[in-house]
Formats: C-alpha cells, structure tokens, sequence
C-alpha cells in the first residue's frame, strides 16, 4: 500500500520518497534565530538531496512549570513563520493546541502537529483535518501505537487522507522515555507517512527542577535503529545555534553547527529500503 502524501504540490512523502528531515527550533525565539537555522539547515540538506520541512512553535503550551518561556504567541508568531515561508520557499510545520487555532495556522502552515498529550482530542483533531492542511499526529507518551489508528480515523471521517503520525516515544516510569521500534512497524499499519521524532525521545520528562531533561548523546544511535526498520519516511529534529542557552528543551535540541557530521553519519542508513504496510485493511 502506498502510503504517500502530497505535502505541496512539488513534495510528496512516503515510503517511495526519500526520507525527509523535519528541523528547525523548538520554539520562536526571535525572527532572526528562526531564519538563520532554517536557512543553515535548508543549505545542509540542498547538498545531500534531503527533503526539507521547517519546525518551530509559536507558543508552547504544555510547559511543567508556569515560569518557562512559552514563545511569542498566535499572531507574532504566525507572522514569523510567514516570513521563514516566503524567504526561503520551504514547507512549515507548526503545533495547534486548540481548535480555535486550526484555521489561522492553516494560513501560513502546511502541516498542522497535533502534540502528542493532545493526541486523542477529537475536536482538536477535527479541526485540524477540516482546514485541508496535512495533519502530523504524535503518539501520546501513554499510548499504544496499535491505538494511533483511532486518531487517525478521526482525520480521515472529515474527508482528509493527509494524515503522518510521530512515534517519540513511550512513558517508562517516572521521569523516563523509550523507544520501542516494533512500534514504528504498528505505525507504518495505519497506511501513513511514518516520521520518528529524534529529539523528543531522548527527553527525561521533569527531572530538571522544573524543566524537562534529557541526554542529546542518544540521537544518532536512535535515529540509526528507527531507520533500519524500513518503517521511517521523515526524521524529526529540533536543532538551536546553541542548544545549551535554548528557551525550550535546552537538553534535548541538537546544535545547528553539528547537523551536518550526524546527516553524514546517517547517511547509509538514510539509503536503506523501506517497508510498505503489513496489513492494507488498518
């Protein structure tokens, strides 16, 4: 089964595309910040054919405590993200958190995410599918990836079939995230495109006094494995000029100026075959 989308009209994803990279920081900071590492990545990714889709949040509204930074809000933020759009020609990727947000992302995103606490709210889902955009839904923390069908289906009954689905990565414990590839197999049954967000699965929820942790060493070797199953379509990266001083998931995000040596050392695995869907029925 095919499972492709039409991202824009000159970028399809799928199991017969290469794989994508999804990049960009965690959340606006400031304008310049976001142009500068959308067009260092875009430059990166031009050399070695890499499909590229910018990332970055206008607001983040699911922070542990009520002091972080939580970004420039809707309408700034849109703004900037309009900007990134027409100077450098590139998709966008951006989170809603209500349905109330659906249609004026829709604006300026192609992609609208769905984070993953939010991944089974139906109206939030519903809202997302009706504005047309392709909808990323991340597989909540807590949930089975055999389940993500559900959220899928909520997408699909409003007559969008643009649907991709993120495995990030699986509450183990407290304070605590792994990645169970066989996961990534269940996903690739829901007839999706499939992308493995790298950065989030190497988070420590909390732990940080306040902030969440996390221990960036672990992206290339995750990224390895979740390439080799076949089952990946799209690499989702959140990359900072310094990650260590970011606003937002300081622990996890890779550094700008190092995205270039661990695209090199993806490479073979990049190239490798992939799988289409087990079962066509799901």
């Amino acid at each position: 089964m095919d499972s492709s989308i039409e991202i824009t009209k000159s970028f399809v994803l799928g199991v017969n595309q290469p794989i994508a990279l999804i990049a960009g920081p965690c959340v606006i900071e400031s304008v310049e910040m976001v142009l500068e590492t959308g067009k260092t990545v875009q430059d990166i990714c031009k050399k070695r054919g890499i499909p590229y889709i910018f990332k970055s949040s206008y607001i983040k509204a699911n922070r542990l405590s009520g002091d972080s930074f939580r970004g420039p809000g809707i309408d700034e933020g849109l703004k900037i993200l309009e900007q990134v759009k027409q100077k450098l020609g590139i998709p966008i990727l951006t989170d809603i958190h209500e349905p109330s947000e659906a249609i004026a992302a829709s604006e300026v995103a192609d992609i609208l995410q769905i984070p993953a606490f939010l991944c089974r709210q139906t109206e939030l889902l519903e809202a997302a599918a009706n504005t047309g955009r392709v909808v990323n839904i991340k597989k909540g923390q807590f949930l089975s990836p055999e389940d993500m069908i559900y959220a899928v289906q909520k997408v699909r009954n409003q007559r969008n079939s643009r649907v991709m689905v993120t495995e990030r990565g699986t509450n183990f414990g407290y304070r605590d995230l792994v990645v169970d590839m066989r996961g990534l197999v269940a996903l690739r049954n829901t007839g999706c495109p499939v992308v493995f967000d790298v950065t989030h699965s190497v988070q420590v929820p909390g732990g940080a006094g306040g902030l969440s942790g996390g221990n960036r060493r672990y992206v290339p070797i995750l990224a390895k494995a979740a390439l080799a199953t076949g089952c990946v379509d799209a690499l989702f990266l959140e990359v900072h000029p310094n990650p260590d001083k970011a606003k937002s998931d300081a622990a996890t995000q890779w550094q700008l100026d190092k995205l270039e040596n661990l695209l090199d050392e993806l490479e073979p695995y990049l190239k490798l075959p992939r799988l289409p869907a087990e079962n066509s029925a799901l």
